[in-house]
């Protein structure tokens, strides 16, 4: 097969999703298998250059991955060899760099939230379409194999008539901290500008721009939000253990009316302690049948397999309601969702073949986020218009 390189530029990679999920589980692991099948004879090998602030963290991945690296990002985009930019950055730097990289002419792959405001990300959408240069936005939650395993239930037509569904994300985040001063001693699983409003942190700004196209392509249109966060742990420490106070909502309850009549809910936080079967879970109830799906896995209960629970208090439960579920069995083995959106992407950006998902799509999960701190705000449901008739 012939070899046909593109240059991606990599912003962010010092981050744990950057570092983990785009550069090491995507990009490198694309490279180890030899590229991306264009399906024309040729095979497309992404050839990444990393940038950042972090000087030394940058030259250690380099090191390790033996790409290569710069913190000079006008230079570049100035190189003509780098088709693609890529952004993980924090959300309140985002912006900035997508602009700068759609008017150097590169092709737009970045992560969610494409911007702090709606208004900002759709201003991307226009400046990438303005300039022909293909964009996409990560959707990684489509990709996951429990989610795939669920779509692939809707289109069987399992459920009949879907009546709701049930998201439960989250899990406990420890604070970090000297436990003299109040912290639990350990470490942090997550960066401590996610509960910083001034840094871009915030549940309902980084988990409704997920809901957003999870609903949307698995579900139905959203059309209105009830939202209510908070700040359930007010101070933290951050990773020089220097205690700080969290400005930030680390938890939302939110419930979505979809246009077919659907109701959703979903409860995020990063203080909840998990006593279900994933970090995530979905659980869609149907006319005919159930299911509940995590990251990997997928169990349904059909309408004649429902247990006939009765009320009864004074008595102990007689069913096993975890019993009665059937696993959904794995129909080909999956990979890693980021890596697959990634190809898909790279294939878009050589072909030019579909890809769905881009800065529009990502301006609508930042709308319905916009929309759920407003409906916080004004304690009262908030309707979803069309993204055309807010940002003009």
């Amino acid at each position: 097969m012939k070899r046909q390189t593109i240059g991606v530029i990599m912003n962010g990679v010092t981050g744990r999703m950057g570092l983990n999920q785009h550069l090491m589980r995507s990009i490198v692991a694309i490279r180890e298998e030899g590229g991306v099948d264009l399906g024309n004879g040729t095979t497309l090998m992404p050839e990444p250059v990393l940038i950042g602030r972090n000087r030394e963290k940058l030259a250690s991945i380099a090191d390790r991955v033996g790409f290569p690296w710069s913190t000079d990002l006008d230079a570049v985009l100035a190189d003509a060899k780098n088709e693609i930019y890529f952004d993980a950055l924090t959300t309140d730097l985002r912006f900035e760099g997508v602009r700068k990289a759609i008017a150097a002419g590169k092709h737009i792959y970045c992560e969610k939230p494409v911007a702090s405001t709606v208004a900002d990300a759709y201003a991307l959408y226009r400046l990438a379409e303005e300039a022909g240069v293909k964009h996409g936005v990560v959707q990684d939650k489509l990709f996951l194999p429990g989610l795939l395993k669920l779509k692939g239930l809707i289109d069987a037509g399992f459920f009949g008539d879907i009546l709701s569904v049930r998201g439960e994300f989250g899990y406990w985040v420890f604070t970090g901290g000297d436990p003299v001063e109040g912290g639990d001693g350990a470490l942090l699983q997550r960066p401590s500008w996610n509960y910083r409003k001034e840094d871009g942190g915030g549940i309902i700004l980084d988990m409704l721009c997920h809901w957003r196209y999870v609903l949307d392509n698995l579900f139905g249109g959203v059309n209105s939000v009830s939202c209510r966060g908070t700040t359930h742990i007010p101070k933290r420490w951050d990773e020089q253990g220097n205690a700080y106070a969290a400005t930030a909502d680390d938890a939302a309850y939110a419930t979505f009316e979809l246009a077919n009549g659907v109701i959703a809910q979903f409860n995020s936080s990063w203080a909840v302690r998990v006593r279900r079967d994933d970090l995530l879970t979905l659980q869609v109830d149907g006319t005919r049948g159930s299911a509940v799906a995590g990251l990997r896995q997928c169990r349904i209960q059909p309408a004649d397999c429902t247990p006939r629970a009765v009320w009864n208090p004074d008595i102990p439960q007689p069913i096993d309601f975890w019993a009665g579920w059937t696993l959904v069995d794995e129909e080909k083995p999956t990979g890693n969702g980021f890596k697959a959106q990634w190809e898909l992407f790279l294939r878009h950006v050589a072909t030019g073949s579909p890809f769905q998902w881009n800065l529009r799509e990502g301006a609508k999960g930042v709308q319905l986020a916009e929309l759920g701190i407003e409906s916080w705000r004004k304690r009262c449901w908030i309707d979803v218009p069309e993204l055309s008739e807010v940002v003009g």
